[in-house]
C-alpha cells in the first residue's frame, strides 16, 4: 500500500466513523435499526464502487471511499454484539420471541446487505458497459 493510499484510506475512515456514530444514535431505540441502515447503505455504496473500479481493483476512490470510509461506516462487531443483545437481553419480549426477533435482524441484515451489493455493482457495470 503506497503512502498516498494510506492516507486516502485514514480520510475516509475518519468521515466514515462520526456518520456511522450519527445515524446509530439518531436510529436508537429497543431494535438496532442504525446499525441496520449504515451497513446496508454502506454495502450499497460499496457496490457501486467496486463495479466503478472496474478491473483496475486499486484505485484511490477504492481506498477512500470503499476501503476507508465503508469500512468504518459498516460495522460487523456491532452488529454481532446487537444480534446477541436481541436474542439474550432482558425485557418486555419473551425468550422465544427474543431468539426469533434476533435471528429475523441477522437474517435480514446479511440479505440485505448482499442484496443491495449485488444490485448496486450490476446497476453501475450495465450502466457503464453500455
Amino acid at each position: 500500500m503506497t503512502p498516498l493510499a494510506l492516507l486516502l484510506v485514514a480520510l475516509g475512515s475518519a468521515v466514515g466513523a462520526p456518520v456511522r456514530f450519527l445515524v446509530e444514535r439518531r436510529l436508537a431505540g429497543a431494535y438496532p435499526w442504525g446499525t441496520f441502515v449504515v451497513n446496508v447503505a454502506g454495502s450499497a455504496l460499496l457496490g457501486v464502487v467496486v463495479a466503478a473500479a472496474g478491473t483496475s481493483g486499486s484505485t484511490p476512490v477504492v481506498a477512500l471511499v470503499g476501503i476507508g470510509f465503508c469500512g468504518a461506516l459498516t460495522t460487523f462487531g456491532g452488529y454481532a454484539a446487537q444480534v446477541l443483545d436481541l436474542a439474550v437481553a432482558p425485557g418486555s419480549v419473551p425468550g422465544g420471541q427474543r431468539l426469533v426477533r434476533s435471528l429475523v435482524y441477522a437474517a435480514l441484515s446479511v440479505a440485505g446487505c448482499v442484496a443491495v451489493a449485488a444490485i448496486s455493482y450490476v446497476t453501475v457495470v450495465s450502466l457503464t458497459s453500455g
